[in-house]
């Protein structure tokens, strides 16, 4: 017993081909460690997010909500952050390696690889806040079509018809579906987008695209941005400029992160419901009907416009 017991603990003195000989008997007959069972059970009741933009104040929103409800059932959450808009396989090992009961991934992209590894060790795999139509896989998000909409009427209700906009990163659904919603409602208006440019979903290059858009003669009178950091970098822009929001330009943002509602911004805009999303993923993961590889379910949730001083 005593040689079973190196060969189960890491760094403990025994022969290689004995240790061999003792863990090949070992899976033969279905044996787990102590240490094993143990590491099995922890995982059983660990849920791992996966996310690419924990400096956007979004999404930190989102680890609260789902940390307060994984303590509330008495499960616990592994965070992985990875580079801004990374895709998931750069930690593909590490992640598996700590077997998670289930992963919910936001903000970075998920590759067919990683998809088919999680099949592979039978792990849940749920995308929140967005969706990739080229994975068939589980999804809970806003209906950033609708959101898109919404911020566009907004706008035009208030006469508005020199209109720009500040994208996303475009390869997300996010940004295609923000943008789709805001350019069909003016289509039906009868406009369209003024000027537009790319501001990646981040402070620093959302200030450059307002700063294009902001700068020219013909600068657009109100602008949607396809969330609110951006929307405030574009109002930290107009106010350097002298630019008054809104009497010189309104703007609207989407996500309505704390910030939106401070005084130096009173931003308008489209708040994501976080609370209920991650209940929605949470439900995907815990549903027993649902099993790793039936991907495909995709939940779209209804956003709630804020209206406040910016438009």
């Amino acid at each position: 017993m005593a040689a079973v017991s190196r060969a189960f603990s890491p760094g403990a003195p025994i022969e290689a081909e004995k240790k061999k000989r003792i863990l090949a008997a070992a899976e033969e007959i279905g044996y787990i460690s102590p240490a094993r069972r143990t590491a099995n059970a922890i995982a059983a009741g660990t849920i791992t997010l996966v996310s690419g933009d924990l400096l956007n104040p979004f999404y930190p929103s989102v680890v609260d909500a789902l940390a307060r409800r994984l303590q509330d059932s008495g499960r616990q959450l592994i965070v992985y952050a990875l580079p801004a808009h990374a895709d998931v396989d750069l930690a593909t090992e590490q992640i598996l390696s700590s077997r998670p009961s289930a992963i919910i991934v936001t903000s970075a992209q998920l590759t067919s690889r990683m998809a088919r590894a999680c099949r592979q060790h039978h792990i849940k795999v749920v995308l929140l806040n967005r969706v990739q139509r080229d994975i068939r896989i589980n999804a809970v998000a806003c209906d950033n079509y609708q959101g898109g909409r919404d911020a566009g009427r907004v706008l035009l209700e208030r006469g508005h018809r020199g209109i720009g906009l500040i994208g996303g990163v475009a390869n997300t659904s996010t940004h295609v579906e923000r943008v789709r919603g805001f350019r069909d409602v003016l289509a039906e208006a009868g406009t369209s987008i003024q000027a537009q440019a790319s501001g990646d979903f981040d402070y620093q290059r959302g200030y450059q695209a307002a700063e294009s858009l902001i700068s020219t003669a013909n600068r657009p009178e109100a602008i949607f941005c396809c969330n609110d950091i951006m929307a405030l970098a574009l109002m930290d822009a107009a106010r350097k400029r002298g630019i008054r929001v809104p009497d010189d330009l309104a703007v609207v943002g989407f996500d309505d992160i704390s910030m939106a509602s401070w005084d130096a911004y009173r931003l308008t805009t489209i708040r994501q419901p976080v609370e209920r999303m991650v209940q929605e993923a949470l439900t995907l993961i815990d549903d027993p009907a649902i099993k790793p590889g039936d991907d495909g379910i995709t939940r779209m949730l209804a956003g709630t416009l804020v209206r406040r001083d910016s438009a």
